[in-house]
């Protein structure tokens, strides 16, 4: 069986820039390289896989800087697109409780994603792509990413990961999004609105402590019976692990307690873990237990890609072994 699958990451590339006023440890007044999608890459490519950026920066040292870092990481950023007209994002970032909070500003580069040769040359190879709903703020990022997705083949992984930043998402965005995925992850204070944005709530959603394990399978099996081409779909908990569904089956992880440095990048580290194991065919169990492990070893370290010990990398793949 080959190993070494293409995983394509598109939308976003930024900076998180955390307020001084947060605690010293997380608080980087130069940046974090960040983004949904590129975080995500850079686990997918940490894990052995050929793992590519499809994004775009700006003509500045921001992008240059950018550029440098991802070149030092198991990925591919030789397609990053400069563009001479907006300069790289940024996002501003605080804390409460631990939980992030973030102010995306805008414009960006990456909301002038261009559809080119060679990005769709490498999109019709692609064993996996994932994209978000955050990148398609604009219009034209939002035809880019989905006539790519549409691109891919019929055996391709499409992973939309719901990221709703407001203002920057719509009921049209989620709707056409959710249409050309195969699979769908979100978190326990997203499936409320992601259903309310797709007609599909009935009656009165619980409160986030009342969020029970049944209410989510109920939420889950609601969008596979509205949406024929998806085959799973993934609710994180934070520490208190995560549901997968698909239609024939489903199964539950309870988490892991660990402390927590920031979860910048935890639900990216998640994605990327389930889809490398995913790929390979593991069983359900086995793909929750990779999710939730890689997840909370990137909740455990400041930012959103930390650097990651080759002894720590053995480790962690050893426990997903010994589970499955």
């Amino acid at each position: 069986m080959r190993e070494s699958r293409i995983i394509l990451g598109i939308g976003e590339l930024l900076w998180d820039i955390v307020e001084a006023s947060s605690p010293p440890s997380e608080a980087d007044s130069t940046g974090t390289l960040g983004g949904a999608p590129t975080n995500f890459t850079v686990m997918a490519g940490r894990l052995g896989n050929r793992a590519c950026i499809l994004s775009r920066v700006g003509r500045d040292d921001l992008g240059r800087r950018a550029v440098g870092q991802l070149d030092t990481l198991p990925v591919d950023a030789s397609l990053i697109q400069v563009d001479p007209a907006h300069q790289t994002g940024q996002v501003t970032v605080s804390f409460a409780a631990n939980e992030p909070k973030y102010t995306i500003h805008q414009p960006a580069a990456w909301d002038f994603l261009e559809l080119s040769d060679e990005w769709i040359k490498i999109a019709d190879r692609a064993d996996a792509i994932c994209f978000g709903t955050l990148a398609q703020r604009d219009a034209a990022s939002r035809q880019t990413i989905q006539t790519l997705v549409a691109q891919t083949s019929s055996s391709c992984v499409r992973v939309l990961d719901v990221n709703l930043r407001a203002p920057f998402y719509s009921s049209e965005i989620l709707q056409e999004s959710i249409e050309l995925a195969t699979m769908v992850k979100m978190n326990i204070e997203e499936i409320s609105t992601v259903l309310g944005l797709l007609g599909l709530a009935a009656g009165e959603d619980p409160p986030l402590s009342l969020r029970n394990t049944d209410y989510l399978r109920t939420c889950s099996e609601r969008l596979l019976e509205e949406f024929p081409a998806l085959e799973l779909v993934a609710i994180t908990r934070g520490h208190h692990g995560s549901v997968l569904v698909k239609r024939d089956t489903w199964h539950e992880h309870p988490g892991f307690s660990i402390k927590v440095a920031d979860t910048i990048g935890a639900g990216d580290a998640f994605t990327a873990a389930m889809v490398h194991y995913l790929l390979r065919e593991a069983k359900l169990a086995t793909i929750n237990e990779a999710g939730n492990r890689w997840g909370s070893w990137v909740a455990s370290q400041p930012g959103a890609m930390p650097d990651l010990p080759e002894s720590v990398h053995n480790a962690i793949s050893a426990a997903i072994e010994r589970s499955a």
